[in-house]
């Protein structure tokens, strides 16, 4: 089989959300339509105008053996995160990697930011201490790239290696490539995913004051609401998403449980603006259509889609329009949900727990709903599957992400077939 033709299967998954600090837990308040969003814990909020966010609760990264106490003490938390979804996806995948495999498989975690926290505190140890006392560990820690380096480092992943950062659409970007690497036979497999933990002092006064966060501190579980009409901005979310991407032969040399397969990626840019979406929304549009192209599928092939849905007025009306030029009139018998209506926005580590709860849909024939749609919205009027999951034969799904600085990534799974 000539490496253009490789097959890309889904063998293992792992994840820490603000719904739970495992796939099995997520996907379960998923289904069940629970909110994560909550009033911020973390630090002291009461001198911002936003006071609500989704955090990852009940969190501890000494629980897992595989990294040292002692060095995780100097890490950020965006790599606790990292780590602990990939210790999930590679117990689920059961995929050993020693000196048989090891150049065969590599890491490619995405982080729109990295290590915000770690570099926050550096800051003020630099301006209140002086540069002697700033952590000789501040520097390889808070760099997004680290995520990768460290998950090779502890699993002895001697492949293909490397950070992708790409705002909102950084998880999708990154599993994307990590399936172009080995469908062109660069590696057997891939441990794939993103990794966010902005959720700081910093991280919140910077995006609220790109005036896209929803400010309902009276009422978080509402405040997320994509689609519907009384939207007023995204909420702040964080955690990681991991997923085991193998190729088919691979897979099933070892007689790996198979999830599903990927079978499409596409990247556009709009070419636009810092962070409003083009117009009727024609880059996410292009990328949809190169994604069904390269996957081979027509758009009625299509049984569900895993929206951007960030709950903001631009972006939802931009990806509605868009999936109907793609789509047309089979736009609306499309079931689309939105996972951030219950996790908020992640950020980098987004397009990667969407895609697992995309890949969850096709196995267990369930979707997520989008909760808090209330008010329908004439710009937005497709089906949302509001408010309750709905049991569904889905063989193809689509995951779309789409980023500040115009970025657009689209990722295609579908039921395996022997």
């Amino acid at each position: 089989m000539s490496d253009n033709q490789r097959r890309v299967v889904v063998t293992g998954m792992g994840a820490i959300t603000p719904l739970g600090n495992s796939v099995a837990k997520t996907w379960a308040n998923l289904v069940a339509g629970v909110s994560g969003t909550r009033r911020i814990t973390r630090f002291d909020a009461s001198r911002f105008a936003v006071q609500i966010a989704c955090e990852v609760s009940d969190f501890n990264i000494e629980d897992y053996a595989e990294i040292d106490r002692k060095e995780a003490r100097r890490m950020d938390l965006f790599l606790h995160y990292a780590i602990a979804a990939s210790v999930e996806a590679l117990r689920d995948s059961g995929l050993k990697i020693d000196e048989s495999n090891w150049d065969e498989v590599g890491a490619l975690i995405g982080s729109g930011i990295g290590g915000l926290q770690l570099m926050y505190d550096g800051a003020r140890t630099l301006l209140e201490k002086g540069p002697m006392r700033v952590s000789p560990f501040t520097g390889p820690y808070m760099i997004p790239n680290m995520a990768a380096g460290e998950i090779a480092i502890l699993f002895g992943a001697r492949g293909p290696n490397f950070s992708i950062a790409s705002a909102c659409a950084t998880g999708t970007h990154a599993i994307g490539e990590a399936y172009e690497i080995i469908k062109r036979g660069d590696a057997q497999a891939m441990i794939t995913g993103g990794t966010e933990a902005s959720l700081t002092e910093l991280g919140l006064a910077a995006f609220h004051r790109t005036q896209a966060m929803s400010t309902r501190n009276d009422d978080p579980a509402h405040a997320s609401r994509p689609f519907d009409l009384q939207r007023d901005g995204f909420v702040f979310g964080e955690g990681a998403g991991t997923l085991i991407f193998e190729s088919l032969e691979s897979a099933r040399a070892r007689n790996a449980k198979i999830y599903a397969e990927v079978v499409g990626y596409a990247a556009t840019d709009d070419a636009f603006h810092i962070s409003a979406p083009v117009e009727g929304g024609v880059g996410a549009a292009k990328a949809m259509q190169r994604a069904l192209k390269k996957a081979g599928l027509a758009p009625d092939a299509v049984d569900y889609i895993n929206a951007h849905g960030t709950s903001t007025q631009l972006n939802d009306a931009a990806e509605t329009t868009a999936i109907k030029t793609v789509f047309g009139a089979h736009a609306y018998q499309i079931p689309i949900s939105s996972s951030k209506s219950m996790l908020g926005h992640m950020l980098g580590a987004a397009g990667a727990v969407e895609a697992i709860a995309a890949v969850k849909t096709i196995e267990t024939g369930m979707i997520h709903p989008t909760i808090n749609y209330e008010f329908p919205d004439p710009k937005c009027d497709l089906d949302y599957v509001p408010n309750h999951a709905r049991a569904a034969n889905v063989r193809v799904a689509m995951s779309n992400s789409f980023g500040f600085g115009g970025h657009n990534a689209i990722i295609l799974f579908k039921k395996f077939e022997r």
